[in-house]
């Protein structure tokens, strides 16, 4: 009986990240460093040592990246990687046993107590000739071969023969071209590698409709673009525009979501499709395609990247209910079903039902995806995924991102955890998460933990501060403060952070106490602003949110998720965080308090910063230019309206010190 097997000969296990055991690819970005794990061992006592193999989308090998033990007696290994090139990667882990390793480990044992010494001295020439002969010349093969010899030579000193296979030039050369004997491959696991984009952004979302002169309030694209200079002057790099096809007549919604509207009333953007058309057609007061098209050239004119809005629904006057009536849920009487979520409803948005058609709906959600990518649009953000299923995103992602791997999606998705992570998992390279309801030390500290550690090798986090849908009560009661603290948290916990336009403002008015709604949502009617009014009154934290954003752009650390870390304060309405990369550090200290001033000792962890632990740096106030001087542990004061946070670059070499820290009386 054949029998099959399990194990290698250096038994290789649990290698990480491996997302649905290996079945779904783990995500990296161009450029990125990831950290991939495993557990090995072998044996006995020998020695054993191992590598990640990286293969890029064309099968070829990577360079040699060694692993390390990483606690002694642990036996899990790991190495941090980077892949240069976007597309389908594969990574592996190979591991071997290490003679050298071996005999080295016993010769610095024998030689020195006078323990078969010419024996262990001969067994180490013979080692360093075999390794030799897997140098090419020229790489430090002559080195090696010279360890043999001196090995073998008995008219000198024992001492000195040994020490001859233990200089740091030996050490350069086994590290490049190793001795290995069994050596043994984990099955390889498979790596998506996109654009930065998908990992790193800054989003403005706003509806252009609201945007328009005086003489046609519902605005067109052709003026829209006086918006965008100020988007881009505040640092943003991704301007998001909620759905612009034409809306519904026949349930058409009102102010505030009223079931009855006006004739002058403009109804909700969500609720896609009238006789002008349906997903790929302009409402006609926005203008044509052609405009959108120009709108999307001026953005990239400015540094800024298109987002469209893809909600897969439609209102009951959308040409598919007409063309395609098996697409949707028809109710006893024979009317197709309205959307709810009692005791709410929404008579003005039509379900698909996907049962019936997949194929179809597949194929015409692609056509229409494409038909917006011909346009200039690289990035949907997809409304309610999670209300579709899951096969179908699989489907549509994949059909899209096979001719396109450029192409990214951002999932509108606040379900349970495991659709969340699901969806993330099957193709979506951007999620939202619950950041908006983490508002408290634990609470943010617990989420984040998640986001950052094994969830981040298939799942980015895309933190909005807030959307047209959420207004969150500490928003509604905390102010300007609050409005502050939680643009930095969302600026410099993620690398993806957002605003709703109007979040610059402060508007934290709600429909009603205990809803997170705002009143006179820009959903439902439009909401022109007076962005000029309020910055001559300073009524906008604009200059705040461009300096984010701009420290943001500065600080590599910042650009990145896995490499995120929390410090010790002794007061729960203060917060501290670092991100490191490389010799770039950033360290976060944060109010969470928006009502009152708030004392904290901070306790650093400062290996965690590249720092000894009795080192004292100085550290620079990123919002305010102030330099100060830390340790291990630094007394802070953060005062609403004056000091929401400090955003502190961690410098080196040490400058003169300043007395105090950052608040300090």
């Amino acid at each position: 009986m054949k029998t099959t097997r399990t194990i290698g000969r250096i038994p290789v296990r649990d290698v990480r990240p491996s997302v649905d055991c290996g079945r779904r690819p783990a995500k990296a970005v161009v450029g990125e460093t990831f950290e991939v794990t495993a557990t090995l061992f072998r044996e006995g006592h020998d020695a054993v040592a191992a590598n990640v193999v990286l293969k890029d989308p064309e099968g070829r090998p990577g360079p040699f990246t060694p692993m390390r033990e990483l606690a002694p007696g642990s036996d899990r290994w790991g190495a941090e990687v980077v892949a240069d090139a976007p597309g389908r990667w594969t990574y592996r882990v190979e591991a071997w046993g290490d003679p050298v390793a071996t005999w080295r480990r016993i010769a610095t044992v024998k030689v020195p107590a006078g323990i078969d010494t010419g024996l262990v001295l001969e067994e180490g020439a013979d080692l360093f000739e075999r390794a030799a002969a897997g140098v090419p010349k020229g790489a430090g093969q002559a080195v090696l071969r010279a360890t043999a010899e001196t090995l073998r030579d008995d008219s000198l000193p024992c001492a000195t023969r040994l020490a001859a296979a233990l200089t740091p030039e030996v050490d350069r050369v086994l590290a490049r071209h190793p001795l290995r004997e069994l050596v043994t491959s984990s099955a390889p696991l498979p790596l998506l590698v996109e654009r930065e984009r998908a990992l790193f952004g800054s989003w403005y979302e706003f509806f252009p409709r609201s945007e328009g002169p005086p003489e046609h309030p519902h605005g067109p694209f052709d003026p829209a673009p006086r918006r965008l200079p100020a988007i881009a002057a505040m640092g943003f790099v991704v301007v998001y525009l909620p759905p612009v096809h034409p809306i519904d007549t026949t349930f058409r919604k009102g102010p505030n979501n009223a079931r009855n509207a006006g004739p002058d009333d403009v109804g909700g953007p969500w609720a896609i499709g009238s006789p002008e058309g349906g997903h790929d057609a302009v409402h006609p007061d926005l203008g044509t395609v052609e405009d959108f098209a120009r709108f999307v050239a001026r953005a990239g004119e400015l540094g800024l990247e298109g987002a469209l809005d893809f909600a897969l629904q439609c209102s009951p006057d959308h040409p598919w209910v007409h063309k395609h009536p098996e697409w949707f849920h028809h109710r006893p009487d024979g009317s197709i079903a309205h959307a709810e979520t009692p005791p709410k409803k929404y008579q003005d948005i039509s379900p698909i039902a996907f049962d019936a058609d997949m194929d179809g709906l597949v194929a015409e959600t692609v056509r229409v995806l494409r038909f917006w990518m011909g346009h200039g649009v690289r990035i949907f953000r997809v409304d309610n995924p999670h209300t579709k299923p899951v096969v179908f995103w699989e489907r549509v992602i994949g059909e899209i991102n096979r001719a396109d791997p450029d192409v990214i999606f951002l999932a509108e998705a606040f379900p349970r955890p495991a659709m969340m992570h699901t969806l993330a998992q099957l193709g979506f390279p951007q999620s939202y998460t619950y950041f908006t309801w983490r508002n408290t030390k634990q609470e943010l500290t617990e989420s984040l933990t998640e986001l950052s550690g094994e969830a981040a090798s298939y799942m980015r986090p895309n933190f909005f501060a807030n959307t047209p849908d959420i207004l969150h009560a500490y928003l509604q009661h905390g102010g300007r403060p609050a409005f502050e603290v939680r643009a930095v948290l969302a600026a410099t916990l993620s690398p993806t952070w957002g605003i709703y336009s109007g979040y610059e403002l402060c508007e934290n008015t709600p429909l009603r106490e205990g809803s997170e709604e705002y009143l006179d949502s820009e959903k439902y009617q439009l909401k022109p602003r007076d962005w000029e009014a309020a910055a001559r009154e300073g009524r906008t934290i604009a200059p705040l949110v461009t300096r984010l954003n701009t420290i943001r752009r500065e600080h590599p650390a910042l650009h990145h998720l896995r490499n995120l870390r929390f410090h010790g304060t002794d007061n729960d309405s203060v917060i501290a965080y670092s991100k490191r990369s490389g010799s770039d550090v950033v360290l976060v200290v944060a109010n969470l308090d928006p009502h009152h001033t708030q004392e904290a000792t901070v306790s650093l962890d400062m290996p965690q910063l590249g720092l000894d632990r009795h080192e004292s740096v100085p550290v620079r106030d990123e919002l305010t230019g102030d330099t100060y001087h830390w340790g291990g542990v630094n007394y802070v004061r953060l005062e609403p309206g004056r000091a929401p946070a400090h955003v502190l670059h961690v410098q080196r070499p040490p400058a003169a010190p300043r007395n105090g820290g950052p608040g300090a009386p």
